[in-house]
């Protein structure tokens, strides 16, 4: 408990300071070198927010200010984590709360709101319920407006492709903050949404998995989860056939299990769970290939079942842990490595996501500090044995899973957190299987694998303690086996062989402490052991050093690339560089200082005693070298240091060297090294100033390029060295490795994480002696650079290019090394660099333009200039990657609270020094910025496109900083593309245009959010079209301008016009004003102030409608331009498509444009046109009022009590909305009085509190206004279509072919109609009719097409219109729609019946009852032959499928219809009717609480078919395809009938498999024992078709869902048909039998009935006389035992044993004639029974032997020579057992004794085995 003391101390002191209780700071910034100063730093910081954020929201300034605060507050949040008191922690959530739900907000701030909010409430255990309540409704609205968008599919408004995800991680997040009510206004919200067969369903399962809270404290249970836990658990039981939805509520009730661990009662529900997760892996199972597709596509999602399983372990009853085993048991196999398959990916997330989650769950109950969240109670906790039995569980399929096809990064990841359970369980074997595959050198992909086990099982292993503690014995074992891994011709074992020695030592000091075992005698065994092993770690560390030579050797540069001058690594040898640099610095630190001055030496004689290329072998010596002068740089450079400078000295004495352009390797060599040793603490390199001084000069300004990029790096290296604040040391013990000593034994520390509080690091912070040196080398070598190119820059100095890129080299590497030192860009007094900088610019731009590499020289500079503070951000967001990647693969997840080893939680400290340095200075943007950003865009716009484009680069980086500097960018880009300008070259317009591009990641200039820029931007594209530079043929130009075109268009989001601010959330802000601690420093403003601020807001929205609208206007000049090329003109139709708005209507101008376009030349401007007219009308279309009724209210319902309303389905509350043909609206009386309910979902399960109607007609807007009562718009369209001609060309461009055979029904086309019939009402029908009849008549496919947009847009817009223009239009449309029917062709078939169903979407049947009759009246005829059939039941089918469950009449009419035509001949009809009799019985759902349905069902038709199925139910013989034949016999016509019935049959039942929601299983097995009858036994594609359907149904039958009750009732039926006389029948029931029981497995085994039931078949058919049935009967036995689903016990032995020892009668002496041979047939067949049961025994483990084997094998073998098909049986058996044994038989042949195994590999190589 110590340190949690020192912590209260630190914290009162911390208060004093601040002035309030921080919520949650983050701990490393105690732990900076500066951390005194950090406390008044971020108290201003807040302060300066606190009110700068509330001034704004009072000054009703969004954009730039409340954006821009919030910002500055995320920010904060980075560099100080949550430092601010409750109170503000309260403020600012309800301020962003309030921010976020503005109603018209801009979406792209919403966003960076809402992603800031998230970041507020994510540590939830900051804030309770108590401190915080969020309201759920207006995040519902919110949501609802955006995910079900009503204008978006038109074309009305742009979201992010984001922002549906950041919306749901802000629901997640404000969930536990919702009121106590919540949970009951959310059912009665969504509640009546439910109706399963309607997509509403879905959206009310979405809200439920979003926002039901599951957090509530236990005494609340009673208003949150109980009051809908039983209803969704009985509705989730009872679904069978997996609908989309279901999903859903398996996340809801994981969510809920987990949050309420302990408080819900699980197990009565437990073996359906398990059943259903085990059919949501679709796995492959028996010989059936079928699956329904729904199931692949909606299976459960991992990661919920996951927590579910975890959430479900412990408690009293252990029956989870029971089914978990089980689970695994079943699916253990498809572990192994030689199993592939699509269904791997899932099986493998699921092992290694299940550890973690159990993990995290004993986390919570055991090491987490208790929050305001509800703790598990006592009885629920995880007990030691509960998890022990977890781990058992998983051991054996993760072990299987590390040599997996995926690799082994799944296994490693479920193995580092099963070994922080229970390392004694899983590192032994883990070990068993590493020790061989070191040894191997045939398998090296083995060695990688367990390698990659190993190394995250690391800290477990070595940390040893009370479980496990010989784990840290195996270091020096492993250690010295994995050397030779560092292997240079095998990449990848080399690389995993480096990680895993790095890995190893980081948690171990490298001590030699075998003295210790005689000078101490307090050690136990093992300590004892390890001391004495610790001797060896000189010697290892010699080895490794040892094989590091030998790689680098064989890594010299060959000859051939020298010559090359490749100056580059290959990638391959630059990682090995990585690898090796890294593990041997992480060795040389974790040494003790005698070994350290052993290796030192040794890498000091290699490295001066030999002489490298510069290029591979230098590099990693020169970084073996750099690494020891880090460890400990006073030994290390009094070596290395003199050395080098003698030699340079001695080479360089002569001065033709300093000229020479190749220099001398010796000298190359030495430069590089020293520039290495150099990167150490700059106290250090003060000892050896004059040296240093002396090779610089020497060095600085030789003649090779090579050489003085080398000095360069070592003035970098000296300056960076003595400037920047960094650590000295990362080693595993604070203080440095030290001996052991009597109080102090270094082998305590193995394994052992960092110390938090104590971490004790040796910072390196610059004194004033460094700095001094700093700036005296600074003037000494920066400023004659300076001078020399200020003089070649003013022309007084001829220099030639070679030496101004050296001037200019160094001038960079002075700015990296001192950058941190140099004082930041303050604006006006501009230092001399900069200047000269851009002068320099100027000069080789106007001179040498040609001079490439100084210009690349300057960009760097320039880039340093605006973006260097000592690090690059580049360089620090991938150190910051590659710490979380190690962190998360090293973490201790089980005991959390930072325990990393100390080298990560140091590196996490200068993270956090880094970020400061990055992030604190901020971006002012200064005029210096400007200057240079300018000069980036004059290289970005010059003639080279290699300087282009890195200018590029560095252009956009620095628009990413400065935030604002895009504003002042783009003028001068759009510069360049002006038309009218002369002087642009063709290189300055491709630079402009890639600038205006942008990069992948970063801002896009041509597409900035907001009007000013956009309104200048887009025109000024389109008209560059007429620029002189601007030519078509150059392809690279054309690209240009279609990604950007396409970058817009993907990224334009709907920007806002209307910024204004809720009083709600001024309220809020004014809160804060007023807060203390610390105070607010700019105060509130005045009301003054505020009104002027109310001005300023109500001005910014008017002046972004008129930026709006001109914007429009200049497109539109654009495209009435004659000169502009087309391509220009199409982008432009572009640009103006994303102009339309759903707040703000199109300006008449443009909709004119858009009017026209319809009938454009180009196809892709009327389609463009065509989607941009439907928004309009959308725009135009005019309110219709609703009024809000209470349903009980209606006068339908008065009649009808409340009391049905806990029932859904059908009730007589809502029959009055089925479709009764006696009482249809037939005059203008019943049309007004009838109370029309549009959607359909309405009324089936509870009504909802208020319901929306349309209020009567008279108060509806008038129809059938004259053209003077239009406004322009709408004028303008009215005019067009009430034009003769325009209506001729328009349909003529619509019914023309577009792509033969792809011309679909287009939703777009049918928008537009609809939207026009229903703004204008029948005003153009007149113009229309015509058309419409000549297209009916015309059967090609694109007409018709097109007549089916016009009237399903027709019958869609006349929602609202009269009752006498509605007979009006149905009198037209019925013969039109007759006509089409009879012409309707196999290419137009599914427009009609997209055009019905679309018609009759969300419409009130009774409103539709003319389309209905009509449809009803001319079905099944024969006339035009069974395809017009089939097309108009297709037709059919799509209108009264929308309808649902409203139109029971119908349904029965159709089915009271079909039922005597079931016997149609021909396919496509039958396949047809299969279809609509699934949707005629889909209504007939099992769901809870459901009432019977009105409508048809299902078990009074199957007993009407079982009826006319008699014929074949009864008769004994083989069913066959009715063949033709001409005798009439009657019983012969009966027969038929029934056989053409059955394939109908047929066909329904295989189309209800996958779309039901549940299975109707009774009905189904009466028709079993017919379809075990016909389907073959073989797979066999050419039989018929009645036999291969009869196969696919009962394939598809096997596969559904069971509940617990039917399993009696299909085992009965199965015995019954199993004694059929037809072999295939009892054949086929097996095959059924192992599917079934599969994908029941839980629901079986909880059933032990049932499990003796299925015990008892299939031992019954084992002994089947048929032989082919008894063979099946064997792999299903082995099946069942190998899933666990039967176990292999003493009396089952023994049956099998008995059975395989009948006694076969001696063979007589044949007879002549007779040709069998005279055993009684049934003796054979009980000892084949027996031997079948043995061999499924043995085929039943395939990958291991478990203990009764042998002898099961040895008994099998005396029966080699029996008479067939015993022998065949036997040797399948044994050559079986060879295969799938083969590959670990090493292993295997342990558990046999010496006599069995004499005689198996007698057996096993015996002659008779290839007999």
């Amino acid at each position: 408990m110590e340190p949690q003391l020192g912590d209260c101390d630190m914290k009162k002191e911390g208060t004093e300071l601040l002035g309030f209780v921080p919520q949650k700071e983050i701990v490393y910034n105690e732990l900076l070198p500066y951390k005194d100063k950090l406390d008044e730093e971020s108290n201003e910081i807040l302060a300066e927010i606190k009110g700068n954020l509330g001034r704004a929201v009072q000054l009703r300034e969004i954009w730039p200010g409340v954006l821009f605060w919030t910002r500055k507050l995320s920010t904060y949040m980075r560099l100080y984590g949550r430092k601010f008191s409750k109170e503000d922690h309260v403020l600012f959530v309800k301020l962003l709360y309030e921010l976020v739900t503005i109603p018209k907000l801009e979406i792209s701030m919403m966003q960076s709101f809402a992603r800031l909010l998230i970041t507020l409430l994510k540590k939830k255990e900051l804030l309770s319920r108590e401190d915080l309540e969020l309201p759920w409704r207006p995040l519902y609205e919110l949501l609802d407006r955006i995910l079900y968008s009503k204008t978006e599919h038109l074309g009305l408004n742009w979201f992010p492709s984001s922002v549906e995800a950041v919306l749901k991680a802000l629901i997640k997040n404000c969930r536990p903050y919702f009121p106590e009510s919540a949970t009951q206004e959310m059912l009665d919200e969504w509640r009546p949404l439910m109706c399963p067969f309607n997509l509403t369903m879905q959206k009310a399962m979405g809200y439920f998995e979003l926002f039901l809270p599951t957090t509530l404290p236990p005494e609340l249970h009673d208003k949150g989860f109980k009051l809908w836990f039983d209803e969704l658990i009985s509705l989730w039981v009872s679904v069978q056939n997996l609908p989309s939805w279901e999903v859903s509520l398996v996340s809801l009730f994981a969510r809920l299990a987990n949050d309420n661990i302990g408080y819900i009662d699980w197990d009565p529900y437990i073996p359906k769970i398990f059943t259903r997760i085990l059919r949501s892996l679709n796995l492959p199972v028996g010989s059936s290939e079928m699956l329904v597709s729904r199931y692949l596509t909606n299976a459960y999602d991992i990661s919920h079942v996951v927590i579910w399983i975890s959430a479900l372990l412990g408690g009293p009853s252990k029956q989870t842990q029971t089914q978990l085993s089980g689970l695994f048991n079943s699916i253990t196999s498809f572990f192994h490595p030689s199993n592939h398959g699509r269904w791997l990916m899932k099986l493998m997330k699921l092992l290694q996501r299940l550890p973690a989650s159990v993990v995290k769950r004993l986390h919570r109950e055991r090491y987490r500090t208790p929050t305001w969240l509800t703790p598990v109670p006592e009885s629920h906790l995880l007990s030691e044995q509960d998890i022990t039995d977890f781990v058992e569980s998983m051991k054996q399929p993760v072990l299987l899973a590390m040599f997996s096809k995926t690799g082994s990064l799944d296994a490693a990841q479920a193995l580092q957190n099963l070994a922080l359970l229970r390392p004694e369980l899983v590192i032994p074997p883990l070990l068993e299987k590493t020790y061989p595959a070191m040894e191997t050198l045939t398998e090296p992909h083995q060695l990688t694998a367990t390698l990659s086990c190993m190394i995250s099982v690391a800290q477990s292993l070595l940390a040893g303690g009370q479980r496990f503690p010989e784990g840290p014995t195996h270091m020096l074992p492993l250690l010295m086996r994995a050397l030779p891994g560092v292997d240079p011709n095998d990449f990848s074992k080399c690389m995993i062989t480096f990680q895993f020695l790095a890995t190893f030592v980081t948690f171990v000091p490298l001590v030699d402490c075998s003295a210790a075992v005689q000078t101490r005698n307090d050690l136990t065994q093992v300590e004892k052991q390890l001391c004495s092993a610790s001797a060896e770690f000189e010697y290892f560390v010699l080895q490794f050093i040892d094989r590091c030579f030998a790689l680098i050797e064989m890594s010299t540069l060959e000859q051939t690339r020298e010559e090359m001058e490749t100056e580059k690594m290959t990638n391959l040898e630059s990682l090995v560089e990585l690898g090796l640099s890294s593990t041997f610095c992480t060795i040389l630190i974790q040494c003790s200082m005698e070994i350290f001055q052993v290796a030192l030496e040794k890498v000091f004689n290699f490295a001066t005693t030999n002489i490298f290329e510069t290029h591979v072998a230098g590099r990693m010596v020169a970084d073996m070298c750099r690494a020891a002068t880090k460890c400990h740089p006073a030994e290390a450079l009094k070596l290395f240091l003199p050395h080098c400078c003698n030699v340079i000295l001695q080479i360089s004495d002569n001065e033709e060297v300093l000229n020479e352009e190749e220099l001398d390797k010796e000298l190359m060599w030495n430069l590089q090294l020293f520039s290495e040793v150099t990167r150490v603490g700059g106290d250090q390199l003060l000892v050896y100033r004059s040296q240093l001084v002396q090779i610089l000069q020497l060095t600085l300004h030789l003649k090779c390029k090579q050489g003085y990029n080398l000095a360069c790096k070592l003035l970098y290296h000296i300056l960076r060295s003595m400037s920047i604040i960094y650590p000295r040391e990362y080693c595993s013990v604070p203080g440095g490795v030290q001996q052991h000593s009597d109080t102090y034994l270094p082998i305590k520390d193995w394994g052992q994480p960092g110390d938090l509080f104590n971490l004790d690091i040796q910072w390196h912070v610059p004194s004033t002696e460094e700095k001094e040196f700093v700036f005296y080398l600074l003037d000494l070598l920066l400023k004659p650079e300076l001078q020399r190119l200020q003089e070649y820059t003013q022309g007084e100095q001829d220099i030639s290019r070679d030496e101004v890129l050296q001037s200019l080299s160094i001038v960079q590497n002075c700015l990296l090394g001192a950058g941190s030192l140099l004082p930041p860009l303050q604006g006006e007094p501009v230092p001399e660099i900069l200047t000269l900088m851009f002068i320099c610019t100027d000069h080789i731009l106007e001179h040498s333009e040609d001079d490439i590499k100084s210009l690349f020289s300057i960009i760097k500079i320039i880039n340093d200039l605006l973006h260097f503070k000592g690090s690059h951000k580049h360089e620090f967001d991938s150190r910051w990657r590659s710490f979380s990647l190690v962190k998360n693969s090293m973490e201790n997840k089980l005991h959390g609270s930072k325990q990393h080893i100390r080298a990560l939680l140091i590196d996490r400290v200068v993270l956090q020094h880094e970020l400061r340095n990055l992030t604190k200075e901020g971006c002012c943007y200064r005029s210096v910025h400007q200057d240079l950003i300018n000069d980036l865009l004059r290289l970005s716009t010059s003639h080279y496109s290699q300087v282009r484009s890195k200018a590029q680069n560095v252009l956009f980086t620095a628009l990413g900083t400065y935030s604002l500097c895009c504003r002042d960018v783009y003028p001068a880009v759009l510069e360049y593309l002006d038309p009218d300008r002369t002087d642009v070259t063709q290189q300055q317009f491709k630079g402009a245009l890639y600038c205006l591009l942008g990069n992948r990641s970063g801002i896009c200039l041509a597409n900035l959010q907001y009007w000013d820029c956009i309104t200048l931007t887009w025109p000024a594209i389109i008209r560059s079209g007429m620029s002189p530079c601007m030519s078509l043929e150059k392809p690279s130009v054309v690209r240009l301008f279609d990604d950007l075109a396409d970058k817009i268009h993907r990224q334009y989001e709907t920007i806002g016009v209307d910024f204004s601010v809720s009083s709600s959330c001024v309220d809020v802000a004014l809160k804060m004003m007023k807060s203390s601690n610390p105070e607010p420093t700019p105060c509130a403003a005045s009301e003054q102030e505020e009104l002027e601020g109310r001005k300023r807001q109500e001005q910014k929205n008017k002046d972004s409608v008129q930026k709006y609208e001109k914007l429009v206007a200049d497109l539109l000049d654009c495209l009435h331009d004659r000169n502009l090329p087309w391509k220009f003109k199409q982008i432009a139709v572009g640009f103006l498509s994303l102009m339309l708005r759903d707040d703000h209507p199109l300006p008449s101008s443009a909709v004119f444009f858009f009017i026209e376009s319809l009938n454009h030349d180009s196809l892709l401007v009327r389609n463009v046109a065509i989607s941009a007219v439907s928004g309009i009308l959308k725009q135009l279309k005019r309110p219709h009022k609703k009024v809000a009724v209470n349903p009980y209210d209606l006068p339908e319902l008065k009649t009808s009590l409340q009391s049905y309303s806990l029932l859904t389905g059908d009730r007589p509350d809502n029959q009055w909305l089925q479709y009764d043909s006696s009482r249809l609206p037939r005059s203008q009386q019943d049309w007004d009085e009838c109370c029309f309910i549009e959607k359909t979902h309405w009324g089936y399960s509870t009504w909802p509190r208020t319901l929306m109607l349309y209020a009567p007609p008279d108060e509806q807007p008038k129809q059938g206004k004259t053209r003077q009562e239009m406004n322009e718009s709408e004028q303008i369209i009215y005019d067009h279509f009430s034009d003769q001609q325009f209506i001729d060309q328009f349909i003529h461009y619509l019914s023309l072919e577009d792509r033969k055979g792809r011309d679909l029904f287009s939703p777009r086309r049918f928008c537009l109609f609809k939207g026009l019939f229903r703004n204008f009402d029948d005003a153009f029908l007149p113009l229309l009719k015509p058309h419409m009849e000549r297209l009916v008549a015309d059967s090609h496919e694109s007409t018709q097409c097109c007549v089916a947009e016009i009237i399903s847009g027709l019958i869609r817009g006349s929602k609202h219109w009269s009752y006498s223009k509605v007979e009006k239009l149905w009198a037209l449309l019925c013969p039109l729609l007759r006509k089409a029917l009879s012409n309707i062709t196999i290419e137009t078939y599914a427009d009609w019946g997209t055009c019905i169903a679309t018609a009759c979407e969300s419409r009130d049947p009774r409103k539709l009852h003319w389309l209905f009759e009509m449809l009803m009246e001319s079905l099944v005829t024969g006339e035009g032959g069974s395809f017009m059939d089939a097309c108009r039941l297709y037709v059919l089918q799509g209108g009264l499928a929308q309808q649902e469950w409203r139109v029971p009449e119908l349904l029965h009419r159709l089915l009271q219809y079909l039922e005597p035509k079931l016997t149609q001949v021909y396919k496509n009809v039958r396949e047809r009717m299969g279809s609509v009799l699934t949707y005629i019985f889909m209504i007939d759902v099992n769901l809870p609480h459901t009432q019977p349905t009105m409508s048809p069902r299902i078990a009074e038709f199957t007993e009407r078919v079982l009826a006319r199925l008699k014929p074949l139910t009864e008769g004994e013989e083989e069913i066959q395809n009715h063949v033709l034949e001409e005798n009439t016999v009657g019983d012969q016509d009966e027969r038929t009938q029934a056989i053409k019935l059955l394939k109908t049959v047929l066909k329904w039942l295989m189309t209800s498999a996958g779309r039901s929601f549940s299975s109707a299983v009774p009905e189904q097995l009466r028709l079993l024992p017919l379809l075990f009858k016909i389907a073959p036994v073989e797979n066999d594609d050419s039989y018929d078709e009645m036999k291969r359907d009869a196969k696919t149904c009962l394939s598809l039958m096997s596969q559904g869902l069971l509940y617990s009750e039917q399993i009696p009732q299909v085992l009965s039926a199965l015995e019954e048909i199993s004694r059929i006389s037809s072999w295939h029948a009892r054949y086929n029931v097996l095959t059924y039998l192992q599917v079934m029981v599969f994908y029941n497995l839980f629901t079986f085994l909880s059933d032990a009935k049932a499990v003796s039931d299925v015990r008892a078949l299939v031992l019954r058919l084992l002994e089947d006389e048929q032989l082919e049935v008894r063979e099946m009967a064997a792999t299903t036995l082995s099946g069942f035992l190998q899933c666990n689903f039967l176990s292999i016990d003493e009396p089952l032995q023994a049956h099998f044993e008995a059975l395989s020892k009948t006694r076969l009668a001696k063979r007589k002496r044949r007879e002549l004639g007779s040709v069998v041979d005279m055993i009684s047939s049934a003796d054979l067949v009980r000892r084949h029974a027996g031997v079948l049961g043995l061999s499924a025994c043995i085929l039943s483990s395939p990958y291991d032997v478990p203990t009764w084997m042998p002898q099961i094998l040895i008994d099998l073998s005396a029966h080699l020579n029996d008479t067939q098909p015993i022998e065949m049986t036997v040797k399948k058996t044994l050559s079986d057992f060879r295969r799938t044994h083969h590959d670990n038989w090493q292993e295997h042949k342990q558990k046999f004794t010496d006599d069995q195994l004499l005689v198996l590999t007698d057996l096993l190589v015996s002659p008779c085995y290839y007999a």
